[in-house]
């Protein structure tokens, strides 16, 4: 098999009916590392979230149909895991399923690499547009994207009338 590109989608077109069986979505494959220490990631997402069980189900399911398949060459360890709450974003189907999250966006300018914070107000496979934190709106080029995620904000769940825990609150036993 030839470029990296190549042999991931090869893997994507040998596991997504299986993933996709299970009733889950195939999020992302991504072939990592140099030769001797590679890592084939696969990722897979289901409304709710994914468990541990699951995972273990996919991996139990992918391993063999990725061998069977014979794309990728040499060595590799095989991962399966979940997107988590902090996910990476490279398609435009990943930035189509972020619409309206926060996400933080490196990318190329003139005057060099940026990084803008906020909500994902549009995405097609042209371009993005983020509602800054700074009260600006970005509109960013796919092809200048460098690296994209969403950004999960710890605590801004807060329930109405919960006070956040003070830390010696939760100690336990005496002095």
């Amino acid at each position: 098999m030839g470029s990296a590109e190549a042999q991931v989608e090869a893997v994507r077109e040998a596991v997504e009916p299986a993933v996709h069986a299970l009733g889950l979505d195939l999020y992302d494959v991504e072939l990592l590392g140099a030769a001797g220490a590679r890592t084939l990631r696969v990722t897979v997402a289901k409304e709710g979230g994914v468990d541990i069980e699951m995972i273990t189900t996919v991996t139990r399911t992918v391993s063999p149909l990725v061998d069977a398949a014979d794309a990728v060459n040499g060595t590799y360890l095989l991962e399966v895991s979940s997107p988590g709450v902090e996910r990476t974003l490279r398609t435009p189907q990943h930035f189509e399923g972020a619409l309206g999250e926060q996400v933080s966006v490196k990318f190329h300018t003139e005057a060099g690499p940026r990084r803008v914070r906020g909500a994902l107000a549009s995405a097609d496979a042209e371009s993005i547009v983020i509602d800054a934190d700074d009260g600006t709106r970005a509109e960013i080029a796919c092809a200048d994207i460098t690296q994209a995620r969403t950004v999960f904000e710890w605590g801004a769940q807060l329930r109405p009338g919960k006070a956040k825990s003070k830390p010696h609150a939760r100690a336990k036993g005496g002095s």
